[in-house]
């Protein structure tokens, strides 16, 4: 396979099925879309992770261009949506699995201290004290 010599396209992989798998650019595209819809509020708050200017995140959105370098850090520090695409594309399905069960263990943790304190708050409720 061989790299373009300009912009921020990458040639089209075979994906695992042997079919030919979407652009760089447009999985991103699709993952943005999915997490933050196609308002323009979702190009503020990528504006607001990446610092990155409008116009160029509205071409991250339609699948033009891809994010790179410090912008796709960015993206990959706020989005678990972004890391789990990001790794599917580089073929580290294990990495993208042990993101998965870390997300859902920090879920589960989070959710059963709310249910402590919910029961701390209830008549008769427990305490660790």
């Amino acid at each position: 396979m061989s790299f373009p010599k300009k912009g921020k396209f990458f040639p089209k992989q075979t994906g695992y099925d042997g079919e030919a798998s979407d652009s760089f650019a447009q999985v991103i595209a699709a993952t943005l879309r999915r997490e933050l819809g196609e308002s323009r509020a979702g190009v503020k708050t990528v504006e607001g992770w990446t610092g990155a200017n409008e116009k160029t995140i509205k071409n991250w959105f339609a699948g033009k261009y891809g994010p790179s370098g410090e912008h796709l850090v960015a993206l990959v520090r706020h989005s678990d949506e972004v890391l789990i695409a990001f790794l599917a594309m580089a073929g580290r399905e294990n990495l993208k699995l042990a993101s998965s069960i870390f997300a859902a263990e920090r879920a589960v943790v989070e959710a059963l201290e709310v249910l402590r304190e919910l029961s701390e708050r209830l008549p008769g409720g427990t305490s660790d004290d």
